[in-house]
This record gives structure tokens, sequence and C-alpha cells, in this order.
């Protein structure tokens, strides 16, 4: 209960991070960030807390959704801090903008994601606003890169899941029904292949969705920075999620294939 307990206040200061972060807040949005960062933190004590899994995935194989929480949070710590010196300029602010201008330029090349995201603003923008998305895409995108090394090297050097003891599909993959037809390990191969040929199109297909979509929907405001600072961190955080669970995903489908050879060459050897 007590490790539930973190995890959900946790998650509720991850929501809030941008409201207490940025100067100027209006009540309105405060009062509608208090409820949506309530809501998360209840959900995840409700889930850390029961025995029967329910949403959330790899649960009792950390450190995947660790990873993933520590880069979100980390990204929108970072932003709102750049965000803030918008307004409010320190040593901080004005050292961690200097190097998101330096990641930015550095990734804006043409055809790149943070160059799309870049195009996705529109043409009379500007030019303060344009250079802090591009900032912002750069440190976001480069945070998200961080993250999927770093969970590769888990995967494929330190030989997660497998060093944690016991994998139960059950538990970490609730939403994966092995009973729905077909061999589970093709669907696992299937899925994982999916994910992460999704992640690697997700940053390109979102600022073109965006883009093609501004002249019949009212087009996000990306001037507000509490708006800028979840729509830039949703763009680099889901694809790396979806790619680092295409992976985990590939990794339990080479563990059941595993342990489908070993069991049937002992029949074999027991056949003989």
């Amino acid at each position: 209960m007590t490790g539930a307990a973190t995890r959900g206040l946790l998650v509720a200061l991850l929501i809030a991070t941008p409201a207490l972060l940025l100067p100027g807040a209006d009540a309105e949005s405060s009062q509608i960030t208090l409820l949506l960062a309530c809501i998360a933190s209840i959900l995840t004590f409700m889930e850390y807390n029961s025995r029967q899994p329910s949403i959330v995935e790899f649960r009792d194989a950390p450190p995947f959704n660790r990873l993933r929480f520590i880069s979100l949070l980390f990204t929108i710590v970072v932003l709102s801090l750049i965000a803030r010196g918008q307004a409010a300029p320190t040593l901080l602010t004005g050292a961690l903008t200097s190097l998101g201008v330096i990641l930015g330029n550095a990734l804006d090349f043409p055809y790149s994601p943070v160059r799309l995201v870049v195009l996705m603003m529109p043409a009379d923008a500007p030019y303060e606003a344009v250079n802090l998305i591009r900032t912002a895409a750069g440190l976001a995108y480069l945070v998200s890169l961080i993250a999927l090394a770093t969970f590769v090297v888990l995967v494929r050097v330190m030989g997660w899941p497998a060093r944690q003891g016991a994998f139960n599909v059950w538990v970490n993959l609730p939403l994966f029904d092995p009973t729905a037809g077909g061999d589970v390990l093709y669907r696992l191969q299937r899925d994982a292949r999916i994910n992460i040929a999704l992640g690697f199109l997700l940053p390109f297909i979102i600022p073109a969705v965006v883009k093609a979509t501004a002249d019949l929907l009212d087009p996000i405001s990306l001037s507000n920075p509490q708006t800028m600072i979840w729509t830039i961190s949703a763009w680099a955080f889901l694809p790396a999620s979806m790619i680092m669970r295409g992976i985990a995903m590939g990794r339990v489908a080479e563990m059941i294939h595993d342990k489908r050879r070993r069991a049937y060459a002992e029949a074999h050897m027991q056949a003989a």
C-alpha cells in the first residue's frame, strides 16, 4: 500500500508540475489540473494496490514503467523551466534554454521530426515563439532517445526481464488475451513490429496531421506555455513509449520461444 500511495503521489506531481512551475497560472486551469492530478493519483493507487491487473502493462517487470515515468517527468520539468525562464529568467533556466537552442538547431535539418514540428507553427507566428518550439522539441526528442537507448541496453545487455524472476504474462500484459486465437508467439511478434513501426512514424505523422487539419479545425495554440509543454512532451514521449513497448513484447516473444525450444529438446531427449 505504501508503494502504491507513493506512485500515486508521484503521478499527481507529474501532472501538476507545469502549473506549479509556471508563473501566472489562472484559477480555472489550476482547478482543472488539480482535478486531473487527483484522478490520475487515485487510479494509479488502485492499480498498484490491487492483486488483479487492469490496464497498466509490465506492472511487475521493473524498470519499464519507471524509465518511462522518469523520462516524461524530466521532459516536463525541463520544458516548464524553459517556459518559466521566458518570464522570470535565472541561471538554471538560461542554461537549459541555451542547451535546448543548441540541440534544437542541431536536430532542425530537412525532413527531421524537429523540423516538422517547427513547420507546424502558423506562418505568421513570432520568431520568439518558433524558436521556443524548436528549443523545446530538441530537448524533448533527445530525452526520449536517451530513454529508448537505456531500455535497449537493459534488454540486450542486462537481460530484462529474465533477471527479475518468473515473468507472468497475465499480470504484465493484462490487455493481451492469449486465448483470442492464433499462436501466442506469432501474435506477440506481430504486435511488437506494429508498435515499433508506429513509434518510428508518429513523430512525422503527428505534425503532418495537425498541419493538414489546421484549416478545418481550430489549430492547437502553442503560444500557451502549458499547452506547449504537454503537446511537445506527448509528441516526444508517445513514440518512444510505443517503441519501448514493441521491444518489450518482442523480448517476451523471445523468452516464450526459448522456453518452447528447451521443452521440445527435453521431450526429444526423453523420447530417445
